[in-house]
């Protein structure tokens, strides 16, 4: 498929994953469109020249509004936090992907994408596994939700009519990743963040503009019916990860702690959080999320779909520094 002036809608487009899928996409002279719950954040994805609907993906008006004349929707909304009532994540990310996933189906969209999360192996995984799985909602509601919403959308996969696409990232930093660059680095200039045990585990780190690419390669590709896992192809440890974000910062080494007390730490943290109705920056599951043993495969990305990650970790992090030094990161967290 030949992306040039064709109509894409990008559901978050004023988030991390969606803005810079829209600033992309505009790049390639492609037709932008958006959905987006808040104005504010709409109003970012509106001054790069896009077409924002202001609504939510739960809504079926707004939906069906949102995909009228469109050719291609990227879903990246989502609820992504580590915790929380599997009620609340099933109502984003499960009822809203399908109730958008049929609106594009009935408005005649020729190719849905679905950014899913290489968090549905669970925490406990075979090294290297592939899309083959085996997929475990390890009692997370995040993980459970984006299961359940994979297999709801590979029922709506009808090509050539309406194909669906699930790519499975890794961990999405660059400028404005709130859970890989944002929050660990106010927590190391608070002198709070340790990372748990040894560090030894694999973070699947996969810089901003490497989805975005696997995106449209995808697309272009016409991989309808098919789930790709997605990142950098980087065996880099959390030390690793975590050390070399401190640096790109200016900021000394974090220090460790053994997984039990570290998440006794954030459990008391979030409790006293609570206890002065603030909003928690950090629930304790997030220790579980940071301790993944193993990379995923991306093989089969790169057989079908060509890809090759261009920006490795030095080369991302550079760029993210270049950001950092302009940026306000509790603006950021807050907004």
């Amino acid at each position: 498929m030949d992306l040039k002036h064709k109509a894409i809608l990008i559901t978050g487009i004023g988030e991390f994953i969606g803005l810079r899928t829209a600033q992309l996409a505009i790049a390639k002279e492609m037709k932008v469109c958006g959905m987006q719950s808040s104005a504010d954040k709409a109003k970012k994805a509106q001054n790069l020249g896009a077409k924002v609907i202001i609504g939510n993906i739960t809504d079926s008006a707004s939906a069906e509004l949102a995909c009228q004349g469109v050719d291609i929707v990227v879903h990246t909304d989502e609820i992504a936090k580590e915790g929380g009532s599997l009620e609340e994540f099933r109502k984003i990310n499960v009822d809203g992907t399908i109730n958008i996933a049929k609106a594009a189906k009935s408005a005649g969209v020729k190719t849905f994408v679905y950014i899913s999360s290489a968090l549905v192996y669970g925490f406990n995984y075979p090294k290297n596994i592939t899309e083959e799985g085996p997929l475990s909602g390890d009692n997370n509601p995040y993980c459970q939700t984006k299961i359940e919403a994979e297999k709801a959308l590979l029922q709506l996969n009808n090509p050539p009519d309406f194909g669906t696409i699930i790519l499975r990232a890794g961990d999405v930093y660059g400028p404005g990743s709130i859970p890989w660059i944002v929050r660990p680095l106010i927590m190391m200039r608070q002198k709070l963040f340790a990372y748990a045990g040894d560090g030894m585990g694999i973070i699947n780190h996969v810089y901003i503009d490497n989805l975005v690419t696997a995106i449209f390669l995808a697309i272009e590709k016409e991989a309808h019916g098919e789930t790709f896992n997605i990142t950098d192809g980087q065996e880099t440890t959390w030390k690793e990860y975590f050390t070399c974000l401190a640096e790109m910062a200016g900021l000394p080494a974090p220090f460790s702690l053994p997984k039990d007390e570290l998440k006794l730490f954030l459990k008391l943290r979030y409790q006293g959080q609570k206890l002065f109705r603030k909003q928690a920056d950090i629930l304790p599951e997030a220790v579980d999320f940071m301790t993944r043993p193993y990379a995923y495969s991306i093989e089969k990305a790169r057989k079908i779909l060509s890809y090759e990650p261009k920006i490795n970790l030095e080369e991302g992090m550079r760029l993210t520094q270049e950001w950092l030094k302009k940026t306000d990161l509790k603006k950021m967290v807050n907004s």
